[in-house]
């Protein structure tokens, strides 16, 4: 059975290459094993840090490739809305459970989803919140064949 996964920022953006190719390769590899098996999922502020990423690290003639990339991936896997609701929940995340507001807002984003499984180094490997795991997909101990069948 395949689960919904959400994908955090840090893959869309090691999987362009530009912090190097070991990273790029792996990354790569989890966003198509996902977009295969229908189980990525993306979200509102995902997308939109991406966005701010690659717009900060890429010359401006490179701009319009990072508004078609966002195109692709919005087009490749579901996105879910950052919506108040959302907001009101990663506030709490950040009073009870101690995260960062945008990690919180991850989070809040996937558990009111019904998204069990965060793909993300930004967490501690395997770290449950609420009912929502984290997975750091840079472990070398990452299969991504366990979450997608």
């Amino acid at each position: 059975m395949t689960a919904s996964v959400l994908i955090d920022t840090n893959v869309l953006v090691y999987a362009t290459g530009v912090d190097g190719p070991e990273k790029a390769v792996r990354a790569a590899a989890v966003l198509q094993h996902m977009e295969a098996g229908e189980a990525g999922r993306l979200s509102t502020q995902v997308l939109s840090e991406y966005a701010n990423t690659m717009l900060r690290r890429l010359p401006r003639s490179a701009h319009p490739d990072v508004a078609r990339a966002v195109a692709r991936l919005g087009k490749a896997m579901p996105v879910l809305t950052v919506t108040e609701t959302t907001v009101i929940e990663a506030i709490r995340g950040t009073i009870e459970h101690g995260m960062s507001f945008y990690d919180a807002q991850l989070w809040a984003t996937a558990r009111l989803a019904g998204i069990e499984v965060v793909l993300t180094e930004d967490f501690t490997d395997g770290a449950v919140v609420e009912g929502v795991r984290f997975v750091d997909p840079f472990s070398p101990s990452f299969d991504p064949r366990q979450l997608v069948s």
